[in-house]
């Protein structure tokens, strides 16, 4: 079992990638006090394990008010353990149309994907297509939220962020301050990243960053109206399996490609807060692929349901 920070798909994709499980809760379940932020409105950490029933298991343990982190705001935690039991039959579950097809999707990763669908239905669970179109601008009110506010939390307040009632770790700060000396060890993405946000903010004076926080609200009423008539939006965890990491004389444009290029279906959620779990649903070429489940706020229930009854039906979905 493992703890995982996710702002814009870090507990999911890496699950999808290795074949195991991991949810990112919705946003404010799981305290946030101790870990360092990247931005307030989108810190999430939540459990990573190699199957269903583990991480329900971890849920339950860290899940709840601290007393400390102001992201909660009365979270109700339950015994996720007491769903894994309940099966499919009744649920309503989405296909997500905007989910596949990205421009840099893998057939078989989609296929994978939608053969999972039909295994729910053949499950007992309702299972159609349904589209959000909105789904698709999920990556850039990400992106802007996260970009404006990137120079600010990690550079000029040291890792610690600010606007929120918590846990500042003051020799945490201190230590961090010393980047100031040692920048040109950041990675390239994180360089770019940076450069990137104090421009915006210099040039258009958070202007952005105010959009893309009004419009996520539309992005989530969005999902909202989907997930009103079902309990769970079905999609590929990633649009592609693993690969390579970038060789040693790659250029700063290829690494940052690759790092973001697995974004498009998990970023989306981080900024509207919903849950999301990513669950093995195929293998090829010696690659897991992942599906990802999302389910209403405070919804972790049903998606322990929906995973576990899926990991039940076939041994491929542990590697």
């Amino acid at each position: 079992m493992a703890i995982g920070g996710d702002q814009a798909g870090s507990i999911r994709i890496p699950a999808s990638h290795c074949g195991i499980v991991g949810l990112k809760p919705t946003y404010g379940l799981v305290p946030y006090t101790g870990i360092a932020p990247l931005e307030m409105t989108l810190d999430t950490c939540g459990p990573m394990t190699s199957g269903v029933d583990e991480n329900a298991l971890l849920l339950e343990v860290i899940a709840g008010p601290d007393g400390i982190d102001s992201r909660q705001r009365g979270v109700p935690a339950a015994r996720y353990t007491d769903a894994l039991a309940g099966g499919v039959r009744g649920l309503r579950i989405a296909v997500l149309s905007e989910g596949f097809g990205h421009a840099n999707s893998e057939t078989d990763v989609d296929a994978h994907a939608r053969e999972a669908a039909q295994r729910f239905a053949k499950l007992g669970a309702t299972v159609e297509a349904v589209s959000v179109p909105m789904h698709t601008l999920g990556f850039p009110i990400w992106a802007a939220i996260r970009g404006d506010a990137a120079c600010i939390t990690l550079l000029e307040m040291n890792g610690a962020g600010l606007a929120h009632e918590g846990l500042y770790v003051g020799s945490l700060m201190t230590a961090a301050m010393a980047w100031r000396k040692r920048a040109d060890a950041f990675a390239d993405t994180l360089k770019i990243a940076s450069i990137f946000s104090k421009y915006t903010l210099t040039r258009y004076g958070g202007h952005y960053y105010a959009k893309a926080q009004n419009l996520r609200r539309r992005l989530r009423r969005a999902y909202d109206e989907a997930l009103a008539g079902h309990e769970l939006l079905l999609m590929p965890t990633v649009p592609t399996k693993a690969t390579p990491i970038p060789g040693k004389g790659a250029t700063p444009q290829e690494i940052t490609r690759r790092s973001w290029e697995g974004t498009r279906n998990t970023c989306p959620f981080n900024a509207t807060g919903h849950p999301a779990i990513s669950v093995p649903c195929g293998l090829e070429d010696g690659r897991p692929i992942g599906m990802m489940l999302v389910g209403r706020h405070h919804g972790e229930e049903a998606i322990y349901r929906a995973a576990a009854a899926f990991e039940r039906c076939g041994d491929w979905t542990r590697f």
